[in-house]
């Protein structure tokens, strides 16, 4: 009995060693390198603002959750807020989506793509022709920081994106 017992262990912990983290992201390329917690300050159209987001593996490694938390100042236009969102990135042939929601009622869906030789990961909204087409880009500076740029299309031209904020972030934790 002893010995099923310490068998039954050896192969246990064999089996967790060789298995890893459970919600390490497998295969996520360029995305990897996003993983973690982010504080940053940012500018544009907004005005200047403080915020922090974290994108974190979940459901055993096969999403990437990413949760935001932007606060802006008063201006002369508009008075203080926040803005939240959550974004779910997630495998779907032929490749990695994302789906984005925030606190102003906005539902996005994005293709995820990132260029051959380089280690920006970039978020891209489909053509519709009722509303603005919207890009966010995240690219690595170094193992801790991310330059970050948002941008906007109009209807009537898809492809002519606009800055809407741009941003820096450093990682706080992994």
């Amino acid at each position: 009995m002893r010995y099923l017992l310490a068998l039954t262990a050896i192969c246990t912990m064999t089996a967790a060693l060789h298995a890893g983290p459970a919600d390490k992201p497998p295969g996520w390329g360029p995305l990897e390198a996003l993983v973690g917690d982010w504080t940053g300050e940012g500018g544009g159209q907004p005005g200047q603002g403080t915020g922090s987001f974290s994108f974190q593996p979940d459901l055993q490694g096969k999403v990437l959750v990413r949760k935001n938390r932007s606060e802006y100042p008063a201006t002369k236009e508009h008075p203080a807020f926040r803005h939240d969102d959550l974004m779910v990135v997630y495998r779907d042939e032929p490749g990695l989506r994302a789906m984005y929601f925030d606190s102003e009622g906005h539902a996005i869906r994005y293709d995820v793509n990132s260029a051959p030789n380089s280690n920006a990961v970039t978020f891209v909204s489909a053509v519709e022709p009722s509303g603005p087409r919207y890009r966010l880009t995240y690219t690595p500076v170094d193992r801790d920081r991310l330059q970050i740029k948002f941008e906007i299309a109009p209807p009537a031209h898809p492809e002519e994106f606009a800055t809407y904020i741009e941003a820096g972030a450093r990682r706080v934790s992994q």
